[in-house]
């Protein structure tokens, strides 16, 4: 468990998986992510069974939870972890709106790039944001992200196309 002020991140359990169903299968969090159907209960539970074989998957999903209460409020994601070359993509969900905007996110993006560094041996953590989403854009630089690009109309939704900015940091 990494523990912070306010939140602490968590391995996946099994009770887990109602709640990624639920979050996973909102298709308002699929504007943000690669996500295009709908998961099963079957492949959430498959998932979670898995997930803790960091090498083999090459990805590790955390639970964000309140320290106040253990309420769980989202994940965060180390993605397409390259052991050789020290670097992940980081992907971060707050599930509800009421979460949003209270420093949970800030938080777990600062503990994960410490467990990054210090555990596992990273020395940079990258992502794309949406040009559209200002919100990631101000929480991405204020942990530190840089934007070192752009990828043209990179995303289509709804039959727009969005630009999407390319963010790294060393750590």
């Amino acid at each position: 468990m990494l523990k912070g002020k306010k939140i602490y991140l968590r391995q996946l359990e099994e009770e887990d998986v109602n709640l990624l169903l639920l979050w996973e299968n909102d298709t308002e969090n699929w504007r943000y992510s690669e996500s295009e159907a709908p998961f099963s209960l079957h492949q959430l539970q498959h998932y979670v069974k898995n997930a803790s074989h960091i090498r083999e998957n090459k990805q590790l999903r955390l639970i964000i939870c309140l320290i106040e209460d253990n309420q769980a409020i989202g994940t965060i994601d180390l993605f397409e972890i390259d052991f050789k070359n020290h670097r992940a993509g980081i992907g971060i969900l707050i599930a509800n709106k009421e979460n949003r905007n209270q420093g949970y996110a800030y938080e777990a993006l600062e503990l994960m790039a410490g467990f990054a560094s210090r555990r596992i041996g990273m020395s940079q953590l990258y992502c794309d944001i949406q040009s559209d989403n200002p919100g990631s854009i101000a929480l991405f630089e204020k942990v530190g992200f840089v934007k070192t690009g752009t990828r043209k109309n990179w995303y289509v939704y709804k039959n727009i196309t969005i630009d999407a900015y390319f963010y790294q940091k060393f750590i």
